[in-house]
């Protein structure tokens, strides 16, 4: 990233909230909106992109020049699993690889309601079987994710033990949504603090997701899931977020099926911080010690 600044915490939630929440935008103007972020914050030049089709999706490599090429993180975005794409994240998914120092494959799942569930889970399970087929070591490599991309991280995880395939070395949760029925109760406490996501847009999203199926299914839901055998977690949550309470009651179910689990509450920090890096130094100081923690767990 070639220019650095920190605004500082309070002027980026007066941005925020200057910006306003997209309440009563149609689908198509909320995924505008979200790809609005990958055009004020692009990868820098330097950033290696690469093409690549993983489970019959689009899909980039996204590295730093001195990237070890063996240490690989799967990574899904977040976007309520409505919106959000390659170009939206990848300034953060290069950010993340300088921090990993590795490779992240920044995939482009199916979105629904075009695409409901299962189909994010299942292509980024398929996504992971093909990485493993072509000989990456699963102790090298970890999944990443934000917002949904967080629950969905875990939901693939569970998937994936299911099925019996081999476990990454750990796995990072950003802001994770995990309960879409949303009973949190700082889904209501934090409501006037949160400048990015409200009930209604997460209602929005869930519909749309859901389809017909229940949205307290544990691969939906994944704070319901049964958590038993996932790797290390990281889980980095800000404390002004409308879906705290989704990052703390994981956490303590995680713990309580024996997952060792390494927990920050960020204090003042909005949903998905970490997309702010070209302006936040916290965002810049929460991707580095993601970047430590993906470091020690996957070798």
């Amino acid at each position: 990233m070639s220019e650095l600044i920190d605004i500082g915490i309070n002027k980026l939630m007066e941005v925020l909230r200057e910006r306003g929440l997209p309440n009563g935008l149609s689908l198509a103007e909320r995924r505008a909106r979200m790809e609005d972020i990958g055009e004020r914050f692009p990868a820098p030049a330097n950033a290696k992109v690469t093409e690549v089709k993983i489970a019959g999706r689009p899909a980039e490599w996204v590295s730093d020049p001195a990237s070890d090429e063996g240490r690989v993180m799967l990574y899904v975005h977040g976007g309520g699993y409505v919106q959000g794409s390659l170009a939206s994240h990848r300034n953060l998914v290069f950010e993340i690889s300088r921090a990993i120092k590795g490779r992240v494959l920044n995939l482009d799942y199916r979105l629904a309601p075009e695409h409901p569930f299962p189909a994010a889970v299942e292509d980024t399970v398929t996504a992971w079987r093909e990485l493993l087929e072509i000989g990456m070591d699963p102790k090298k490599a970890s999944f990443g994710g934000d917002s949904a991309g967080g629950g969905l991280v875990l939901a693939a995880l569970v998937s994936a033990r299911e099925k019996g395939l081999p476990m990454p070395g750990c796995a990072c949760c950003i802001s994770p949504w995990t309960d879409l029925i949303g009973t949190g109760r700082t889904m209501e406490t934090k409501a006037k603090e949160d400048p990015m996501v409200n009930r209604s847009a997460l209602d929005f999203f869930a519909d749309f997701y859901a389809g017909d199926k229940d949205k307290s299914h544990p691969l939906i839901s994944p704070l319901n899931a049964n958590l038993n055998g996932l790797p290390p977690l990281l889980v980095q949550v800000g404390t002004a977020e409308t879906l705290l309470d989704d990052s703390r009651r994981l956490v303590a179910r995680a713990r309580y099926a024996g997952v060792d689990v390494k927990y920050v509450e960020w204090a003042g920090m909005p949903h998905i911080w970490h997309i702010f890096a070209p302006l936040l130094a916290a965002s810049r100081d929460a991707i580095a010690q993601l970047g430590e923690f993906v470091r020690e767990k996957s070798g």
